[in-house]
């Protein structure tokens, strides 16, 4: 299934992508995508809807964060070995672990907004997962037992912010907009292997990242596993697993967006977002 939130900010209306690509109303059977909705039973009872019978959504809505009620944004640093090797450091033992401030998220193709003064805005085409179910202590066997599904993530980085302030990269993660996720929740029945997707990212119609999940340092398993010894991951929860090489903080020289750029990122079974930075 691909679950989906539409409408205006704030205003979102819960949807699911028919086998057509088409959007259909749900929101005459559930309020909204909220952790509760996510889990493993709340995902089974909608295995009995037809969606064919529900209503049909006209037009080309703009499309929300594909989940509401999100209480923790975590993300993954140097997760492939191009993008650690690219950046300057050192391959990583164990997974790099920052937070994404919660106001970061964004629709998959809402503006990004830069901010004042940003000369660093940088690039991140990611894999994100969101928790169906708590995870506390929990082994890398039932890791994905534990996981709602599936989106396409864009983790927005002001590189100065996150590297030359202190050495927290939260300061550079964390702006308004700089957390897009979307168009659609994909659930994990729909990707049984997370480890197996290609992705895309172009600036300007560019190639800038080209790679696939198959290169991660760190698998969902492991990350879903590793977490859970530190924290307790809740339903709704979004964990965003790192970025391949090809961001602009590699390039030789650096290359930054710029107000006016437009990114187009795709990933295999999770769709594409399109974003202009203003």
């Amino acid at each position: 299934m691909k679950l989906l939130r539409y409408g205006s900010k704030g205003a979102e209306k819960p949807g699911m992508l028919d086998a057509q690509g088409h959007i259909r109303d749900l929101s005459g059977l559930v309020s909204d995508w909220t952790p509760e909705r996510l889990s493993p039973a709340g995902l089974q009872a909608l295995h009995a809807v037809d969606v064919s019978k529900l209503p049909l959504v006209s037009g080309s809505p703009r499309l929300g964060t594909p989940v509401a009620g999100t209480r923790q944004f975590m993300a993954i640093g140097l997760n492939y070995r191009k993008h650690a090797i690219e950046s300057g450091l050192e391959i990583p033992t164990e997974p790099v672990i920052f937070n994404k401030a919660l106001t970061s998220l964004s629709g998959p193709n809402d503006d990004i907004q830069m901010p004042e003064g940003s000369e660093q805005t940088d690039w991140e085409i990611e894999l994100a997962f969101v928790m169906g179910s708590e995870a506390r202590h929990v082994s890398e066997a039932e890791a994905l037992g534990l996981v709602a599904g599936y989106c396409l993530s864009n983790d927005v980085s002001e590189r100065f912010w996150q590297i030359k302030r202190g050495g927290q990269w939260v300061k550079g993660k964390s702006f308004d907009t700089f957390g897009p996720i979307g168009p659609w929740l994909v659930t994990t029945d729909e990707i049984p292997d997370p480890q197996t997707l290609a992705m895309e990212l172009k600036v300007n119609g560019q190639v800038r990242q080209h790679s696939n999940t198959a290169d991660m340092i760190f698998s969902v398993a492991y990350l879903v596993s590793y977490l859970s010894q530190f924290m307790t991951l809740l339903p709704g929860d979004v964990v965003t697993t790192g970025t391949p090489s090809g961001v602009g903080l590699g390039m030789k020289p650096p290359a930054y967006l710029k107000r006016g750029d437009v990114m187009t990122l795709s990933m295999d079974k999770l769709g594409t977002q399109t974003q202009k930075v203003v």
